[in-house]
């Protein structure tokens, strides 16, 4: 059981003030702070801050002793890796659209690059590592996202209800086929639209959005986030892909999945991510970064409807397990709202366990070993040789700690 020195990615697109404030450090912070990464990522990995001082990479101690750190299985599975990573995201502005791989898409497209030699860091690589990357977000604060393609009959109301003359070809075609193909085709339609087409449509499409705000339509709250992001990113294909979206607000404490293929773009708030230790990322618009329309397609998967939200199922009193398909994570919250006399919540797995405080501060006795205080920011590593740990409580207000396992799926 040791503290954890986390890496702070300083994206153009981060708050001031979210990370800052969790790790306790001087608010407003002299440049945006995006993310804050827990885990053994080869980009950024946190580091074990040992008691007489000294600090060593979690990367390096996990490929040391794989076995020891991971565990039997999880280092078999995984190939010696920690699978998953952990983040503290704060978004003030939105991230690009973008999808991830699935297990057998990002093989076969590692393996196709690798073959035509593109440098792994290559800024139109696709695929640097050979592994998927689904993703979960869980709120720290209300937190906004596009995620999944809306209902196509859904869909088909909101355009109407632009009335743009120009959109009436492409409403109609979806309304011919209100089902995933007619989504891939629209969607495919408006991706590739050439520019001088893009910038003539794009401006009857916002000029729509607002006159619909203005009269407080059904739709005000997608028209409104396609007017933010048709300013932030003016003549973007994926202003036009956000209209065939899900617009998704999580409170604190709900969380959503993204599965592979899903196309998402995470627009504003704070939350806990956990994801696939992986890099592959098909982006689509809304971003200056390298975009691979046909890969893009290959990828993404145009099943519709709603986003499900996870609030967590409860599994013992003050603990609740965010369920997913995903093999490489899984995701947990301890949660004592008043915290008296809360009863302690046991933190057991045949595998790592990494523990971050996000609210108040906790106790984590091991059995037979050392106790620790976690304080609100602070993160701890327990690798799977440590005896389970007792987190409890401390201080006398309410506590939250968010536990990152390997998942236990086949």
């Amino acid at each position: 059981m040791e503290l954890l020195r986390n890496a702070v990615r300083p994206y153009a697109w981060g708050s001031r003030t979210a990370i800052a404030d969790l790790l306790g450090k001087q608010v407003p912070a002299p440049h945006p702070e995006a993310e804050l990464w827990l885990g053994a990522h080869p980009g950024d990995p946190s580091r074990l801050l040992r008691p007489d001082g000294t600090e060593v990479s979690l990367l390096e101690v996990v490929s040391a002793d794989p076995i020891g750190q991971l565990g039997p299985e999880c280092a078999r599975r995984w190939d010696g890796r920690l699978p998953f990573l952990l983040k503290v995201l704060a978004a003030d502005e939105p991230l690009s659209l973008q999808a991830h791989p699935s297990a057998r898409q990002a093989a076969e497209g590692f393996a196709r690059e690798e073959a035509a030699g593109i440098p792994r860091d290559a800024a139109n690589r696709n695929y640097p590592d050979p592994t998927a990357k689904p993703e979960l977000v869980c709120a720290l604060t209300e937190f906004d996202a596009l995620a999944g393609f809306r209902d196509p009959h859904r869909t088909v109301d909101l355009l109407r209800s632009l009335d743009v003359p120009d959109l009436a070809v492409y409403t109609e075609l979806l309304a011919a086929q209100p089902d995933a193909d007619g989504l891939r085709a629209l969607f495919t339609t408006w991706i590739t639209l050439p520019q001088p087409a893009l910038d003539g449509l794009l401006p009857q499409v916002l000029d729509a959005c607002v006159l619909h705000v203005k009269e407080h339509g059904d739709f005000d709250l997608e028209c409104r986030t396609v007017l933010e992001l048709g300013e932030a990113y003016p003549g973007d294909a994926g202003v036009l892909a956000a209209l065939l979206l899900n617009r998704i607000v999580l409170q604190p404490g709900e969380a959503t999945y993204m599965p592979a293929g899903n196309l998402h773009a995470y627009l504003r708030g704070t939350c806990v991510e956990i994801l696939a230790n992986s890099d592959n990322i098909l982006r689509c618009g809304l971003t200056p970064k390298h975009v691979d329309v046909p890969e893009l397609l290959r990828v993404l998967d145009f099943a519709c409807g709603d986003m499900p939200v996870l609030r967590g199922e409860p599994v013992a009193p003050h603990l609740y397990v965010y369920r997913t398909p995903a093999r490489e994570f899984e995701l947990s919250r301890m949660e004592w709202p008043d915290g008296h006399g809360g009863r302690p919540v046991r933190a057991e797995h045949r595998g790592p366990q990494i523990l971050l405080c996000t609210a108040g501060s906790v106790r984590l006795a091991s059995e037979g070993g050392p106790e620790l205080c976690l304080h609100r920011g602070q993160s701890v590593w327990l690798p799977a040789t440590d005896p389970a740990v007792l987190v409890s409580p401390a201080g006398g207000g309410a506590a939250q700690v968010f536990r990152a396992t390997a998942g236990t799926g086949s």
